[in-house]
């Protein structure tokens, strides 16, 4: 992994304040889909797929890639987005999002686009998948590492607890989960609807290695994932403290924004929020 110096840390900022407007654009183009979580997520994707993962657009079935699986399928627009800025495919086909026939579908589907690892959508699976294909690179002497990044919320099904087991038991040190504690769902604030805390020590009791960062840090969360390659003896889990709808001030942590998308008039708005936020964080680092 390459040193994360100013000028990557500009170029990253660049990316994710561009993965945030491609967001908004899909999601005013299908007229559904999910809003908060794919903002509050643009930093770590953009961390993941233009500094951490060790991978290929252009060969996306490459056998030594790292594997990216995503848990809450409902963030894809934030998937896509960052997959179609890193070469994936082309960014115009984003505007597809939702629509019959696209690759993009409303959860990630397995075999309809290239660099998709798992098909997700019933919340609490993805961590199962991602300890099955980190297990089966230890027996099968595989050096490429595993993240899974999960929702808070979804910390709610039974069936994630089972994955959290699994890996702590067979201490799957090549596996990285990444929990997006943006502390909202779809009816409203999660300690509200069922408390997670002490979420942290949950893990721990489960032999895994626990970190606390912030999700709109790159340093931070580069860090994270580096420390998490030096540990040997568990897995780790990274909880991501992040702003649902960051970077559109009148949604952020507003939960009703979970799961709608924005008007035409309210992503107009939305769009020029956010380049203008681009050109502060152009300014900045000149």
């Amino acid at each position: 992994m390459v040193h994360l110096h100013d000028k990557k840390i500009k170029f990253l900022e660049e990316k994710a304040n561009k993965v945030r407007r491609s967001i908004i654009e899909m999601l005013v183009a299908a007229g559904s889909g999910h809003t908060a979580g794919p903002l509050g997520m643009a930093d770590v994707f953009t961390a993941f797929y233009f500094h951490i993962l060790n991978h290929n657009p252009k060969k996306p079935l490459w056998e030594e890639r790292d594997r990216l699986i995503l848990s809450n399928g409902h963030i894809c627009p934030v998937q896509y987005a960052t997959m179609a800025h890193a070469g994936y495919f082309p960014v115009k086909e984003l505007l597809t999002l939702r629509k019959f026939g696209t690759r993009l579908q409303g959860h990630p589907h397995r075999g309809s686009l290239p660099g998709i690892e798992t098909t997700s959508g019933p919340l609490g699976s993805g961590l199962g998948q991602a300890a099955g294909i980190a297990y089966g690179a230890r027996m099968d002497g595989k050096k490429f590492r595993t993240y899974c990044l999960m929702s808070d919320g979804e910390h709610d099904t039974g069936i994630i607890w089972e994955g959290v087991m699994f890996a702590g038991k067979y201490k799957l040190n090549n596996l990285t989960g990444v929990i997006d504690r943006n502390n909202i769902q779809i009816d409203g604030v999660t300690e509200d609807i069922m408390p997670l805390e002490p979420l942290k020590e949950k893990y721990e009791s489960f032999n895994w290695h626990v970190l606390e960062v912030s999700g709109h840090d790159f340093e931070q969360i580069v860090g994270a994932v580096e420390e998490a390659k030096a540990i040997y003896e568990k897995p780790t889990l990274i909880i991501a403290h992040t702003i649902p709808g960051k970077g559109v001030p009148e949604i952020e942590f507003d939960y009703k924004w979970h799961g709608i998308p924005p008007n035409k008039e309210q992503a107009k708005q939305f769009l020029h929020e956010l380049r203008t936020l681009g050109g502060k964080i152009k300014s900045e680092h000149e």
